[in-house]
């Protein structure tokens, strides 16, 4: 029996998300009674620095929280593209926010991801939904937490809040799905 065992890795500007990302699916991992850790590393900005986070889910006792070689790269922003690239591991994910970030292919040996959150964002209402959007593409490509569970997740962590968000919440995870789900499929 195979242990399960998966990481993430999240990279952007400050402020587009990526720590709120993260704790969301270390959140999932810890209601679906897995070992969790969820590592945030900032630049010396506040806003529009960069901003990361290593995400490691597993059965067992987790020896390391550092994420080195990711099994899924979240991708908000250029600069993250040329530090993170070579971060996910040979048959990971690269799920990167195609408004912000042109991707030319450079890895043959991963599958990607373009979801134009930005862009379904502003259409629901909101660009501080990107990193919802791009939770939802990060679900359906990689399965790194259960869809159902993360569902629960977002509404108690995002809608005992801020209720009136929610609904904006979980129809952008549910676009995110819809276009992950179509990009693999080609």
């Amino acid at each position: 029996m195979s242990v399960f065992y998966k990481t993430l890795l999240a990279a952007g500007f400050g402020g587009q998300g990526v720590m709120v990302l993260g704790q969301l699916v270390a959140y999932t991992g810890i209601e679906e009674g897995r070992h969790v850790t969820w590592i945030p590393s900032y630049g010396p900005e506040m806003r529009g620095g960069t901003a990361n986070c290593g995400v490691v889910l597993s059965d067992e006792e987790i020896g390391s929280p550092v994420v080195d070689n990711a099994d899924v790269l979240v991708i908000m922003n250029q600069p993250s593209l040329a530090k993170f690239l070579e971060k996910v591991k040979p048959g990971g994910v690269l799920v990167y926010n195609s408004d912000l970030v042109e991707y030319n292919g450079a890895r043959t040996d991963i599958s990607t991801v373009a979801v134009p959150a930005s862009k379904i964002a502003m259409e629901l209402g909101s660009d501080k939904i990107t990193n919802i959007v791009i939770l939802g593409s990060v679900v359906e490509a990689s399965g790194i937490v259960n869809d159902s569970v993360c569902v629960e997740t977002i509404k108690e962590k995002l809608g005992r809040k801020k209720p009136k968000f929610l609904p904006m919440n979980l129809d952008a995870y549910a676009r995110g799905k819809d276009v992950a789900r179509a990009a693999l499929s080609k």
